[in-house]
C-alpha cells in the first residue's frame, strides 16, 4: 500500500488552505469553527453542532465530512423536525416488505444508506421521545434492526448532530434524554448568530451574488452600514434571500440606504413581528461603492454602445417593464405590495401596468407563480 503523506491511520491530516474548510467570513468565530472542524475532521466520535436556526449549521456538517476520511462516501441528511412520527423510525433505520400497511417492498433506512459515510440528524431537539431511545440504543450497540425484521445489521456510520434548541433546558423539562444529549455532543460545535460575527456580512454577500450569478449589485456605504447593523433574526439565511432580492429588483445598479426597506418588507401575513428588526434610520459616512461588482460604470456606455440608432426612450420603457415584472413576481401579484417595492402609489403602478399591457394572471407552475403578458 503506497504511504500517503497527508494521513494518520484512517484519518488525513489537513492542510490549513484545505478548500473544504473555506467556511465563508473573517470572524474570529469563524475561524474558531474552521479549528474545530480540522480537530474533529481527523476522528470519528460524534459531533454536535448548536446555533440559531439560518447560521449555516449543515454547511459546517459538510465541511466536516469533506475534511474527513470518509470524504469519498455518502453524506445524508435527515431532518428529524420535518419527518412526521410514524415514519421517523422507517426513515431512520428501514423496514421490511409487508411490515406495515404500504411497506410493498423492503427499504433500506438512512443509517445504512450513509454505511462508511457521515449521517447528518439536524433538529435533533425535535426528535420524539420515543425515537430518542431507539437512536440511543442504536448508538450504544452500533447496530440497527429493520422495522419488521429480525436480523441485526452491523453499521459504521458517523454522526453530526445539529439543533437550534437549548437541550439543556429540554433535559430539564424531560422533553431530550440526558444520556442521548452526551452520546451525540461529544465534540460540541457552536455557531454565533449573524449579528454576533458582523464581519461575516460582507464576505457573505460576495458570496452569494457570486452563488446566485445574473447581475452583480452593489451598495452604498450607507446601505452597508445599515446592513451590518441590521439584527437579522433569520441569519445567513435570510442574508441570503435579501442578496436573491436585490438581484432581481436592482440588477447593475448601486443600492442606496432608502432603497433597502423594499428588500425587507415582508407580507404581514407570513412575517412574525419578532422578525421585524427595523434598519437604523442614518449613518455616518461617504457614499462610496463597495465592491461587489465588476460591471460596467457611468463611463461605459460608449458610441459603439449607443450608436446613432440607440433609442433612449425605448430603452428606458423596456427597463420599467423589467422592474414592473420583478416586483410583482416578488410580491406574488399582490399590486400594493409591488408598488410599495418600487416606491410608487398604487395608481401610479396601475397605469403603468396597463401601458406596459401587464395584467396579473398567475399560473401555478412547480409551485411558482408566473406573469403572463396579455398578447
Amino acid at each position: 500500500m503506497e504511504h500517503n503523506p497527508h494521513s494518520i491511520g484512517n484519518a488525513r491530516m489537513l492542510h490549513p488552505d484545505d478548500p473544504a474548510l473555506h467556511l465563508i467570513g473573517d470572524s474570529a468565530a469563524i475561524e474558531e469553527v474552521r479549528s474545530l472542524i480540522r480537530h474533529a475532521a481527523a476522528t470519528t466520535i460524534p459531533v454536535m453542532i448548536t446555533g440559531p436556526s439560518g447560521c449555516g449549521k449543515e454547511v459546517v456538517a459538510k465541511a466536516l465530512h469533506r475534511c474527513s476520511a470518509r470524504s469519498a462516501e455518502k453524506f445524508v441528511g435527515v431532518n428529524c423536525g420535518a419527518i412526521p412520527r410514524d415514519l421517523l423510525e422507517s426513515e431512520l433505520f428501514g423496514h421490511e416488505k409487508g411490515s406495515f400497511t404500504g411497506a410493498i417492498a423492503q427499504r433500506k433506512g438512512q443509517f445504512e444508506d450513509a454505511s462508511k459515510g457521515t449521517l447528518f440528524l439536524d433538529e435533533i431537539g425535535d426528535m420524539p421521545f420515543d425515537m430518542q431511545v431507539k437512536l440511543l440504543r442504536v448508538l450504544e450497540e452500533k447496530q440497527i434492526e429493520r422495522i419488521g425484521g429480525t436480523q441485526s445489521i452491523a453499521i459504521d456510520t458517523r454522526i453530526i448532530s445539529a439543533t437550534h434548541q437549548n437541550l439543556e433546558e429540554a433535559i430539564a423539562t424531560k422533553r431530550f434524554r440526558e444520556d442521548l444529549f452526551y452520546r451525540l455532543s461529544v465534540f460540541p460545535i457552536d455557531i454565533p448568530a449573524l449579528k454576533d460575527r458582523r464581519e461575516d456580512i460582507a464576505p457573505l454577500i460576495r458570496h452569494f451574488i457570486k452563488q446566485i450569478g445574473g447581475e452583480e449589485i452593489c451598495f452604498s456605504a450607507e446601505a452597508m452600514d445599515a446592513l451590518e447593523n441590521y439584527a437579522w433574526p433569520g441569519n445567513a439565511r435570510e442574508l441570503r434571500n435579501i442578496v436573491e432580492r436585490a438581484v432581481v429588483l436592482f440588477p447593475g445598479v448601486m443600492i442606496s440606504e432608502s432603497q433597502l426597506s423594499s428588500l425587507f418588507r415582508r407580507r404581514a401575513s407570513n412575517a412574525p413581528t419578532h422578525h421585524r428588526h427595523a434598519l437604523p434610520s442614518s449613518y455616518a459616512g461617504g457614499g462610496e461603492v463597495r465592491p461587489f461588482r465588476t460591471t460596467t460604470d457611468e463611463n461605459s456606455y460608449d458610441r459603439g454602445t449607443l450608436g446613432d440608432g440607440f433609442d433612449l426612450k425605448k430603452h428606458l420603457m423596456q427597463e420599467e417593464r423589467k422592474y414592473l415584472l420583478s416586483a410583482l413576481r416578488m410580491a406574488e401579484g399582490v399590486v400594493a405590495e409591488a408598488a410599495h417595492l418600487v416606491s410608487l402609489r398604487r395608481t401610479t403602478f396601475v397605469e403603468k401596468m396597463r401601458r406596459h399591457k401587464i395584467v396579473r394572471k398567475m399560473a401555478l407552475t412547480d409551485h411558482r407563480s408566473e406573469l403572463v403578458r396579455r398578447e
